[in-house]
C-alpha cells in the first residue's frame, strides 16, 4: 500500500493519466490508445479476460452501433435535408436566427449524431450567414453548442448518457427511460440559446475561410508550364502572366531551383513552376486559358490532364495525420488520386506554394478530386473532413417512412414497452428492409473507431471502482464538501464539467460515474438525480475546440482561434451548470435511501 493505494489502484491510476497524455499531446488514434490501456490492465492482472473486454459486450455499446444503422437511413433518405429546408427561412434579428438555428439543431441532435448533424448543417450555415449579412463565425460556435445541448435531451443523443445508463443499469437492474433526461436537457437549452443571445458581442467576427474563394489574395495556388505551352520564349508580361485578372503572381520557380526574383521581363520556360495568389475562379480561368497545370508533378503536355475533374473543400481536423506535415513532402496526393490545388488559413493569405505549405488544425484546403470521388468510402476521412459532399439524398416516400420508424423506436422505449436495444435492432431491420438503406451504407455507417473508445471507456470505469479509486475520490470530496448532497452534485459536476474540455465526454462520464455513485450512496441517497446531473455535466463542453468533435467541425469553417471557444465557452459552462443543478432538484428531488 501507497498512499492508501494497493498496487493494482497505481497501475490504472498512471494507466488513465497516461491515456490521456497521449490523447492531448499526439496524434495517435483514440481508438487504438482506449484498445492499448484496456490491454495494460488485462495484462497486468488488474482486470481479468471477462472484465478486461466487458466493454465490447455492453448494452450501451452495442446499442450505440445498431443506432448507426438507424441514422443511416434517415441520413439516406433526406431526412435532415428535408428539416433545413423548411425551418430555417430568413428572420430578421440576430436573435431570431440564433433561436431558428439552434432548435432544430437541437431536436435532431436528441436522435441523431452530433457529428451527423453538425456536418450537414454547416456548409447551410455558410450559405444562410451571407444571405443575413452575418458572419459565419457568428452562428457556428452556436451551431456546435446547440448540437451538444440538444444530445443531452434524450438517453440516446449523446455516448455519456448511454453509457451512465448502461452503467445503472448494471449497478441497479433498472433501465434508465430514453426521456430521463429531456426535461433538465429542454430546460438547459433554452437557457443556453437566451446566454447565446445576450453574450452575442462575445463571440468572434472573424473572416470565414470560404470567403477566399469569392476575394482576392486569400488563396494560394501553384501552377506548371508545360514542355509544349506556347507561351514559351516570351517574357511573363508578353505572356500576360505577370498582371493576371483577380490575383497576382507572387513567387516563380525555374524547374527545381530556388524561386527567382518576381519580374515582368522574367522567361517563360518549360517546367516553370508559378505561385499565384488571388481569387480562385479567376486563377484556375487563366490556367485554361494559358494552358498551365497543377503543379502536383511534371506534366509535358495540356493533353495529358485529366478533365474529368472536380473541386473539393476540406477541413484539416484536429488530430489529423497532416498536422505538422507538408502535402509536398508526402505522397498524400498519390495515395488518394487528389491535387492540391490551394491552401487557406483563417481567410488569409499563405505566401509560399500549396505543397509547401506546413499544414495546422483548421486549414482548408481546395482538392482536385476525380468525378466519382465518394467522400464515404475515401480513405483521406482520418485525415481531413469533407463538407461539400456532392450526394444529396432524394427526398420521398423514404423520407416518410424512415421518419416513422424512428418515431416508433423512441415511442417502444419510452412508453416501457421493450428495452432500447430491443427497439434500436427492430429500427435497424426495419431501414434495411424498407429500403432506406441498404447493407452497405448501413455498414459504412457504423464508426468502429467510436465503438472502440466507447467499450474502452465503459472498462476504464470499471478498473477506477473495482480498484477502490472511486471510493477514495468519494470519501475525499465528502471531506472536503462536507455531507450536504447539493454540494457534493455541485463539486462533482463542476470537475467533470472542466475535464470534459480536455477528454472525451464518453471517458469523462465513465470515470464519474463511479465517483458519483460511491458519493451518493456513502451520503445515503439514491444516485438517480446526482447521475441525471452528471449526464449534463459531461455533456457540456464549451470553452475549448478540442471539448467536442463538434467544435472541431466548425473550427476551419469558422476561421476560429483557440481562444475564441474561452471568451464565451468559460461563461456558458458556469450558466449551464448553475442551470442543471437547478432543474435536476426541482425535476428529481435528492431522496434518502430506505
Amino acid at each position: 500500500m501507497f498512499l492508501g493505494f494497493g498496487l493494482d489502484a497505481w497501475i490504472t491510476i498512471v494507466t488513465v493519466l497516461g491515456m490521456f497524455t497521449i490523447l492531448l499531446f499526439t496524434k495517435w488514434r483514440s481508438d487504438m490508445v482506449f484498445l492499448g490501456a484496456i490491454g495494460v490492465l488485462y495484462v497486468t492482472g488488474v482486470l481479468d479476460a471477462k472484465e478486461a473486454f466487458s466493454g465490447f459486450s455492453s448494452t450501451s455499446v452495442i446499442t450505440v452501433g445498431v443506432l448507426f444503422v438507424v441514422v443511416a437511413g434517415l441520413t439516406h433518405t433526406g431526412v435532415l435535408q428535408y428539416i433545413v429546408k423548411y425551418l430555417l427561412g430568413t428572420p430578421n434579428s440576430y436573435a431570431k436566427a440564433v433561436t431558428r438555428l439552434m432548435l432544430p439543431v437541437a431536436a435532431l441532435s436528441s436522435f441523431l449524431s452530433n457529428t451527423t448533424v453538425v456536418s450537414l448543417f454547416v456548409n447551410i450555415v455558410k450559405m444562410w450567414s451571407k444571405k443575413l449579412g452575418v458572419s459565419p463565425s457568428k452562428l457556428l460556435i452556436p451551431l456546435s453548442y446547440a448540437s451538444g445541448m440538444g444530445g443531452v435531451c434524450t438517453l440516446i443523443g449523446t455516448p455519456p448518457n448511454l453509457i451512465i445508463g448502461g452503467l445503472y443499469e448494471e449497478k441497479t437492474g433498472e433501465a434508465m427511460n430514453i426521456l430521463t433526461t429531456t426535461i433538465p436537457g429542454l430546460f438547459c437549452l433554452v437557457v443556453g440559446v437566451l446566454s447565446v443571445i445576450a453574450m452575442r458581442r462575445l463571440l468572434p467576427d472573424r473572416k470565414a475561410p470560404e470567403s477566399a474563394f469569392e476575394s482576392t489574395g486569400d488563396y494560394t495556388v501553384e501552377l506548371l508550364v508545360p514542355s509544349d505551352n506556347p507561351y514559351i520564349g516570351q517574357t511573363l508580361a508578353q505572356a500576360g502572366l505577370f498582371d493576371v485578372k483577380g490575383g497576382s503572381l507572387i513567387e516563380m520557380r525555374h524547374f527545381d531551383e530556388p524561386p527567382t526574383l518576381v519580374s515582368e521581363n522574367e522567361p517563360v520556360m518549360g517546367g516553370d513552376h508559378l505561385v499565384y495568389a488571388g481569387q480562385i475562379d479567376e486563377l484556375i480561368e487563366l490556367a485554361n486559358s494559358h494552358q498551365l497545370v497543377s503543379a502536383d508533378h511534371h506534366v509535358f503536355s495540356i493533353n495529358e490532364v485529366d478533365n474529368s475533374s472536380t473541386l473539393r473543400t476540406a477541413y484539416v481536423d484536429f488530430g489529423s495525420s497532416l498536422i505538422g506535415t507538408t502535402i509536398g513532402g508526402s505522397t498524400f496526393e498519390k495515395d488518394h488520386n487528389v491535387i492540391l490545388a490551394a491552401v487557406s488559413r483563417r481567410g488569409e493569405r499563405i505566401n509560399e506554394a500549396p505543397r509547401n505549405v506546413v499544414l495546422q488544425a483548421g486549414d482548408t484546403l481546395l482538392l482536385v478530386c476525380p468525378k466519382n470521388f465518394n467522400v464515404d468510402t475515401s480513405s483521406m476521412s482520418n485525415a481531413l473532413h469533407f463538407f461539400d459532399s456532392a450526394d444529396v439524398p432524394n427526398i420521398g416516400s423514404g423520407t416518410i417512412i424512415s421518419t416513422l420508424i424512428m418515431i416508433t423506436m423512441v415511442a417502444l422505449s419510452a412508453f416501457g414497452v421493450m428495452p432500447l436495444l430491443q427497439c434500436a435492432f427492430l429500427a435497424a431491420a426495419a431501414m434495411m428492409i424498407c429500403r432506406c438503406c441498404n447493407m452497405d451504407q448501413a455498414m459504412r455507417a457504423i464508426n468502429w473507431d467510436i465503438l472502440m473508445v466507447f467499450a474502452g471507456s465503459a472498462v476504464l470505469g470499471l478498473a477506477i471502482q473495482k480498484t477502490g479509486i472511486a471510493e477514495w475520490l468519494a470519501n475525499g470530496i465528502l471531506d472536503v464538501c462536507g455531507t450536504n448532497p447539493l454540494v457534493v452534485m455541485i463539486a462533482v459536476c463542476f470537475v467533470g464539467t472542466f475535464i470534459t474540455e480536455f477528454i472525451s465526454n464518453t471517458a469523462a462520464g465513465a470515470m464519474f460515474f463511479p465517483i458519483m455513485y460511491e458519493a451518493a450512496e456513502k451520503l445515503g441517497y439514491d444516485p438517480f438525480p446526482f447521475l441525471v446531473a452528471l449526464m449534463v455535466s459531461v455533456s457540456s463542453s464549451f470553452a475549448t475546440p478540442i471539448g467536442s468533435p463538434t467544435h472541431m467541425l466548425v473550427y476551419g469553417p469558422g476561421g476560429y482561434r483557440f481562444s475564441d471557444f474561452m471568451r464565451i465557452g468559460l461563461l456558458m459552462n458556469i450558466i449551464i451548470l448553475a442551470a442543471n443543478i437547478l432543474i435536476v432538484n426541482i425535476v428529481y428531488p435528492l431522496t434518502p435511501l430506505p
